[in-house]
């Protein structure tokens, strides 16, 4: 009888990936059976984010979960991601149910690791980092119509509030033949929104010849059959006009810019170690609109960061208040061992983070309406991702990423199909989710 196995993937889409390379080593097993309700598993792999206080947190709480049902049915607990990469030793020590640790350079002996562990073995595996899973070894879990591509590994930022660079190791680009590769394959499965990520995918390719070739690869990925293509993690010192005209030159290719500028004041940025100053970020932000008329922006914020003033706060509040972005997101700064912020004087008290974040995303909530309604009575294009009800369908415009964004709520008497994309009449806004009918 086949050995029942259940996944549970926290995190980012780059995590999931990593999520999905570890199914298609199992899948391809014929010892394992994939189950999708966990209760029925006799082996769960519980892949992990650690990248903030409450992301670890988090996975924490998963495991603890889960070592609950050891005396219930499930054999064997698997932990990977970053908390394994993190705190392999702390998780052996402290949460003895856990059979098995696995670093991200021993993805690929997950199969035997299963093995192991069910003959009663504690096993942790921590392998070459730098090794990249192949796309014929993934499986996608994503719905069929849209998948996510990594283009890269790792990070060599150095922001001083992430965690990144020493879980995840420094910047890897992989070959542009090898990212074809697997998007020739995403094709053939049936994918038609391409979705690239990386921990900042404006650096690509920098590590292997000293330049940068996003919108290289950008190019040689419209030619293929995908209906759109998005970047994430795009970092305004790198968005240039060729990267900028690219995207307009291209159908395919989305005017939606995901810009993680994390501040605007010119001293906390320099404490963050980041590569712009505050006017840099404004510039930026005035040649995308020069450039791509309809680009879509979107940001994340950090608020408390060490030292910050009220003045320092009130600018970037301001900053909000005054900017036009489309999406805009704001976490409270989390203090995490092991980066230089952690060490820096005036750390900022938990309720006062919590109360600057909450009061950006206040801001952010009416700036994401005002903008969303400008599309009222306007016609757009959405993608389908599931039918809701018999004439009722959700989807999302080029403004959405899946599960970061919003969607677009909408009716249909002729029936449509998931990843089809189709104009809809806008007939009202809500919290950043549009509302309208087919127009068909």
């Amino acid at each position: 009888m086949a050995i029942k196995v259940g996944m549970v993937s926290l995190g980012c889409p780059k995590n999931q990936i990593d999520a999905e390379h570890l199914l298609g080593y199992i899948s391809k097993d014929k010892r394992f059976q994939i189950v999708v309700d966990q209760e029925l598993a006799d082996v769960v792999i519980i892949n992990t984010c650690a990248f903030i206080e409450s992301a670890k947190q988090e996975a924490i709480d998963t495991i603890l979960e889960f070592a609950e049902f050891k005396d219930q049915g499930l054999k064997s607990i698997i932990v990977t991601g970053c908390l394994a990469e993190r705190y392999k030793d702390e998780i052996i020590k402290e949460i003895p149910e856990v059979d098995v640790v696995l670093g991200f350079g021993s993805n690929d002996l997950i199969a035997d690791s299963i093995i192991k562990s069910l003959n009663g073995k504690k096993i942790t595996k921590f392998g070459d980092q730098l090794k990249m899973g192949l796309n014929h070894q993934r499986m996608l879990t994503t719905p069929k119509h849209y998948a996510y591509l990594k283009i890269a590994e790792g990070c060599d930022n150095n922001c001083t509030y992430c965690a990144i660079p020493k879980i995840r190791g420094p910047y890897r680009s992989r070959k542009m033949e090898d990212i074809m590769e697997e998007a020739k394959w995403l094709v053939r499965n049936g994918v038609k929104e391409l979705i690239l990520v990386a921990q900042d995918t404006t650096y690509y390719n920098y590590d292997i010849s000293s330049e940068f070739k996003l919108a290289q690869l950008l190019k040689n990925l419209a030619k293929l059959d995908f209906k759109w293509i998005r970047f994430l993690y795009a970092y305004p010192e790198r968005i240039d006009e060729e990267l900028l005209y690219t995207i307009a030159s291209e159908d395919n290719i989305l005017p939606y810019l995901d810009l993680p500028i994390q501040h605007i004041n010119d001293a906390i940025l320099k404490k963050m170690n980041r590569r712009t100053t505050g006017d840099q970020i404004k510039d930026k932000i005035f040649l995308i609109r020069r450039i791509l008329k309809n680009a879509v922006l979107r940001t994340t914020l950090i608020a408390g960061f060490p030292g910050e003033t009220e003045e320092q706060f009130n600018e970037l509040l301001q900053f909000v208040k005054d900017s036009d972005f489309d999406r805009l997101g704001c976490f409270a700064y989390s203090q995490e061992e092991g980066t230089a912020a952690a060490l820096l004087p005036n750390q900022i008290d938990t309720d006062t983070k919590n109360l600057r974040a909450n009061t950006i995303m206040l801001e952010a909530e009416k700036l994401v309406e005002k903008r969303c309604k400008r599309f009222i009575d306007k016609t757009i294009d959405v993608i389908i991702d599931y039918k809701k009800n018999e004439n009722y369908y959700v989807g999302r415009s080029i403004a959405d990423a899946p599960e970061i964004d919003c969607n677009v709520y909408f009716s249909s008497n002729v029936p449509i199909k998931n990843g089809e994309i189709v104009k809809v009449k806008v007939e009202k806004s809500e919290y950043g989710d549009l509302f309208g009918r087919a127009v068909l």
